[in-house]
């Protein structure tokens, strides 16, 4: 293998991983908004009734005697919706992140092969210049 062909290769490895890097960097753009897509309107929908929900609970504790049980149904109604939309925004947090990760691992992954591909052609290039070197000598 000639010194030009190994430094074609070397150049050609760098550019892997620079598309790897394309790659990654384009995954992780569209996992925040694949992610969003997947849970804003949940959480949009788990808001609104929230939102309906308290303003429901406002009324029946002004109405207190004539509302009495009615508070208290939404109150827990309340509750357990806000709950869900905790739940549902600690879900995106933890995709997102899982999906982030993701990409990362696999990123590191192809660059570590790449990489040691790079490795073993460059010793193949030091190996071929000290016979070069060798042979000027001789």
């Amino acid at each position: 293998m000639s010194e030009e062909n190994i430094r074609g290769q070397i150049s050609a490895k760098e550019d892997e991983i620079t598309r790897i890097e394309e790659d990654a960097s384009k995954k992780e753009a569209s996992a925040e908004k694949e992610i969003e897509e997947e849970f804003d309107p949940k959480i949009e929908e788990a808001e609104a009734k929230l939102s309906e929900e308290e303003q429901l609970r406002d009324e029946a504790i002004q109405k207190v005697e004539e509302w009495t049980q009615k508070k208290k149904e939404k109150i827990a109604t309340s509750k357990a919706t806000n709950k869900a939309l905790a739940q549902l925004k600690s879900e995106k947090g933890k995709a997102l992140n899982a999906k982030l990760k993701e990409i990362e691992n696999d990123k590191k992954s192809k660059i570590k092969e790449v990489q040691s591909e790079i490795r073993g052609l460059e010793k193949q290039l030091a190996t071929l210049e000290k016979e070069r070197a060798k042979t000027l000598e001789e």
